[in-house]
């Protein structure tokens, strides 16, 4: 059990959990989650970290659909930074606790500001990362929002 699910559990927040055989995926996690779960590409949620400017390299976490990109000018703009870039792989995973292709937005860490495209709200739920390849959780967006403290915004690059 990973600690988001333990996180929920605790709180008796209403979820799901789905898993799929994630061995042959070694790159784009959220898309293969999508296809192997037949969801909508833009329904999946991707969990990404970025570093901002002026606040001494702390990542912040962004929630874009898999369909999508994240768009790290809005992301700056919409944090009121200057410049936002990806945070490396390893800081990702120190201060999340989780490895690259299993980053749950949930059970972190650390306590880090969080921005979910407003896409999101499109949809009754959503799926995110469960805290492990291959497993992910079904929630309702407003509910993850609320429980990450987080923020909509329109911080995707659109597919076209």
């Amino acid at each position: 059990m990973t600690p988001a699910i333990k996180l929920l559990q605790e709180l008796n927040i209403d979820f799901s959990l789905r898993e799929y055989d994630s061995r042959n995926h070694e790159s784009n996690f959220g898309l293969a989650a999508a296809s192997a779960l037949q969801q909508d590409a833009h329904q999946v949620f991707k969990t990404l970290l970025a570093t901002l400017d002026g606040n001494h390299r702390k990542p912040v976490v962004a929630l874009v659909a898999v369909a999508d990109q994240l768009d790290l000018k809005k992301l700056a703009s919409t944090a009121s930074a200057r410049k936002a870039t990806m945070a490396d792989p390893p800081l990702a995973q120190k201060a999340t606790g989780y490895v690259v292709g299993g980053i749950s937005p949930l059970g972190q860490r650390q306590k880090l500001p969080t921005y979910i495209d407003e896409s999101a709200q499109l949809f009754e739920t959503i799926f995110v990362s469960g805290g492990k390849r291959g497993l992910q959780i079904e929630i309702c967006p407003a509910t993850l929002c609320k429980l990450l403290q987080g923020h909509f915004a329109p911080i995707a690059k659109l597919s076209q």
